[in-house]
């Protein structure tokens, strides 16, 4: 195994190429859980991994409670599936309340006060109800319980946390919250260590080859479940070692062979790039600082073969979507063809027509010669 075969290999086991997957929650169910704190791009994300399905699909799965959002791995939201959410809860809540504790208490967030704001936030949810986040921190605000600055926030994650409420639907860009509890029965729980177990079996499946610090920085789990966690699921793998790194991976991405002419228009925050500690695979050292801004955001990058080549936006307008490529280097007349197709699929997920803008090119810049 060689650092190309490790970019290809990863399209395919994150079902780029492909995919198992025919409906939006088999997505999310086989990644474990999908980084969602950018909804629309996450629903793209999703989009990437199917074949014909759009996102009305998308936001479908999300509506039927299928597809549910919370604050799960290090904290950040996630899309995961409805069956799922519970044990994974059991795995990370604990450590992330602890981590978020200094915070709280500069708040003023003491347990008394989550534990009222539980309630009020249960009652408030019962019989069904789902309201988004200004209607419940109105609902606290009520009932004696300031929101101000990021006390609602924080009051909403520990809810969260706790598996007491979690997010559906996003509306007008205000996410809408429900109450675990409604779709108890989709939901599923287990012992620590077949969680542990189970954690790491969907990470090397849909994520190898990876390395143990890759899953390590992903999880976000103590060093010490980690290890459980390696040690319960390592003989299920294949193993390769480059610069002195174990990665592990299923033994059937050996039978792959070598392809050209895969190219993707993928989101900010997707989990190809966000699955690993060392993301070199995919994306050349000197530019990486050009797809991670100081702000921790994460560009949508251009993906040629497992590789980054450079980012891209988009620009809604009315009826249609303008997508903006800014390749590191200048595209070739096929590559340029190739990001054409990948354009217009990306304009068929939303329903609108597509047109590609090359802003570099617009600019008269001298580099862009055709290679």
């Amino acid at each position: 195994m060689n650092q190309g075969n490790i970019s290809l290999w990863r399209l395919y086991s994150q079902q780029f190429k492909n995919t198992k997957c025919t409906q939006p929650v088999d997505v999310v169910e086989w990644l474990g859980v999908l980084q969602a704190q950018d909804y629309s791009g996450a629903k793209w994300s999703i989009g990437l991994r199917l074949l014909d399905h759009g996102d009305a699909q998308v936001e479908r799965s999300i509506l039927n409670h299928d597809i549910l959002r919370s604050w799960l791995l290090r904290g950040t939201l996630h899309f995961v599936a409805a069956v799922d959410i519970r044990w994974i809860l059991g795995l990370v809540s604990a450590r992330i309340i602890a981590g978020t504790r200094r915070r709280t208490n500069e708040l003023g967030l003491d347990e008394h006060t989550f534990t009222r704001s539980n309630d009020i936030l249960a009652k408030a949810l019962s019989a069904g109800s789902e309201l988004n986040r200004p209607a419940l921190f109105a609902i606290l605000e009520q009932n004696g319980i300031s929101c101000a600055g990021q006390r609602g926030v924080y009051m909403l994650q520990r809810a969260s946390l706790e598996g007491l409420i979690c997010q559906g639907i996003t509306r007008n860009n205000q996410p809408t919250f429900f109450l675990v509890d409604a779709i108890a029965t989709q939901t599923g729980r287990m012992e620590r260590q077949e969680a542990l177990r189970e954690l790491a079996r969907r990470y090397f499946y849909s994520r190898g080859p990876a390395t143990q610090q890759d899953f390590a920085w992903w999880s976000g789990l103590s060093s010490a479940d980690v290890r459980t966690a390696i040690n319960a699921v390592e003989g299920k793998f294949t193993r390769d070692v480059i610069d002195d790194q174990i990665f592990f991976f299923p033994a059937d991405l050996l039978e792959i062979k070598d392809e050209k002419g895969n190219v993707y228009l993928m989101p900010g925050f997707d989990e190809y790039l966000l699955s690993y500690q060392n993301r070199s695979a995919s994306l050349d050292v000197p530019r990486y600082k050009r797809v991670t801004p100081t702000n921790g955001m994460l560009p949508a990058t251009m993906v040629l073969d497992g590789k980054v080549i450079g980012t891209w936006k988009r620009i809604i307008k009315t009826n249609k979507v303008m997508v903006e490529l800014m390749p590191f280097e200048p595209l070739s007349k096929v590559e340029n063809q190739l990001f054409a197709k990948a354009t217009d699929r990306f304009g068929q997920f939303l329903g609108m027509q597509a047109e590609v803008h090359h802003p570099a090119q617009e600019q008269g810049s001298t580099s862009e010669e055709v290679k």
